[in-house]
C-alpha cells in the first residue's frame, strides 16, 4: 500500500487498502465501459458534507502511480479523465468537486460527462476547464508532464493488479479530495462485503470458468485483477492454460474454450458485443458446452467487469451468486 503523508499534520498516515468493449483488453486501458447499477454499501453518491478543513489536513501530499502529488488546498474543480475514479470520487462524497470527466464516465448519471477522452487527452480543452486537480488512468500522449508543466496538480491512479491497490487509489481519492473519513467508510464496507461474500463460496476448486472480454475472444487469467476477483470464490480458471498468457489477457481460440468445457461462462461482452448464451450457442462446437447446456452462462455488466472502483462488489456478489448456485445444482 502507498502511504499518504501530510505535510500539515507532518506525520504518516495510513491508507485503507478493463478491456473496454471495442477496445483490445490491456491492463493499461480496461478503464472504459458503463452502467447504472449500484455498488452495495459503496453508493456513488455525491451527498454527504467533507471532512473539516483541520481534518482534510491540507496541504496534503498523495502518492500515486506519478510519484508524490502535492495538493496545496481542497481541489473544487476536479476534472476526471478515469471512469474508475469517477465513480470513487462519487462514491467518497468529492461528487460536487467534480465539474468535468471523460466521455467514458457515465456513472453516476449525475457525473458532467464531456467530450475529453481519457485515451486520446488535449491538454488545451482539460486546461480550458481551469482544473484544480485532474484524475487519470493513463498517461496518454504525455499528458501528465503537460498538465505538470502548468502547475496543474494530477493524479495517475492506473489499473489495479489487486483488490488492496484498488482500495488504496480510493484512499487516494479521499485523502486529496478533503474526503478522508468517507474514503475509509467506503473502502471498509468494500472489504466486509468481499470477505462475507468469500467466506460462504465453494472453496473446493472443482468448477472452472472462462470468463470472456470480448468475441475474439480474449479472456483473463488468474494473474488480472479481474482473475483474482474470481480466485475469491473457489474457482478454477480455464484460461491459465492458455499457450500464451499475453500478460494476463491472452487470446483464446474457440476449440481451446470448447475443449476446456468450462462449468461455468461469464460474458463481459453483453453491452458492446451483444453476446448472451443464445450467440455462444451459434459459434462451431459451442453449442454442446457445459456451460451452455445448463443455463450457466452468467451476463456480466461490462462496466462493472472492468473497473475496480466501488462496485467490484457487485462484480464480486454475481460471481459468488453463480458459485453457490452451479456448486448445488
Amino acid at each position: 500500500m502507498r502511504p499518504v503523508r501530510t505535510a500539515f499534520a507532518g506525520a504518516l498516515l495510513g491508507v485503507l487498502a478493463l478491456a473496454g468493449c471495442g477496445q483490445s483488453p490491456a491492463p493499461a486501458t480496461s478503464d472504459t465501459a458503463t452502467s447504472d447499477t449500484a455498488a452495495s454499501g459503496a453508493s456513488a453518491s455525491s451527498s454527504g458534507s467533507p471532512d473539516s478543513p483541520a481534518a482534510a489536513g491540507f496541504p496534503v501530499t498523495v502518492e500515486a502511480g506519478n510519484g508524490s502529488i502535492a495538493i496545496a488546498k481542497r481541489p473544487e474543480r476536479i476534472v476526471s479523465l478515469s471512469p474508475t475514479a469517477t465513480e470513487s470520487l462519487f462514491a467518497v462524497g468529492a461528487g460536487a468537486q467534480v465539474v468535468a470527466v471523460d466521455d467514458q464516465s457515465n456513472y453516476p448519471a449525475e457525473a458532467p460527462k464531456t467530450d475529453l477522452s481519457g485515451f486520446k487527452p488535449n491538454a488545451e480543452a482539460i486546461i480550458a476547464k481551469k482544473p484544480d486537480l485532474v484524475v487519470l488512468a493513463n498517461d496518454s500522449d504525455g499528458i501528465v508532464a503537460k498538465l505538470t508543466k502548468v502547475n496543474v496538480p494530477v493524479l495517475l491512479e492506473p489499473s489495479a493488479a489487486k483488490l488492496d491497490e484498488a482500495y488504496d487509489q480510493i484512499a487516494d481519492l479521499g485523502a486529496a479530495t478533503g474526503n478522508t473519513a468517507k474514503a475509509e467508510e467506503v473502502v471498509a464496507g468494500m472489504k466486509k462485503q468481499i470477505d462475507e461474500l468469500a467466506a460462504v463460496a465453494p472453496k473446493d476448486k472443482k468448477l472452472t470458468f472462462y470468463h470472456e472480454l470480448d468475441s475474439t475472444p480474449f479472456s483473463v487469467t488468474s494473474t488480472t485483477f479481474i482473475g483474482q476477483i474470481y480466485g475469491l470464490f473457489g474457482l478454477t480458471n480455464v484460461a491459465d492454460k492458455a499457450p500464451e498468457a499475453a500478460g494476463g489477457y491472452p487470446k483464446l481460440s474457440a476449440e481451446f474454450v470448447a475443449q476446456a468445457d468450462p462449468d461455468l461462462i461469464f460474458l463481459a461482452d453483453t453491452k458492446c458485443c451483444a453476446q448472451s448464451r443464445d450467440t455462444l450457442a451459434k459459434r462451431p462446437g459451442w453449442s454442446k458446452l457445459s456451460a451452455v447446456k445448463n443455463d450457466r452462462v452468467i451476463a456480466l455488466d461490462d462496466d462493472i467487469a472492468s473497473r475496480w472502483g466501488p462496485r467490484v462488489v457487485d462484480l464480486a456478489k454475481q460471481v459468488g451468486d453463480a458459485a453457490q448456485k452451479a456448486a448445488t445444482d
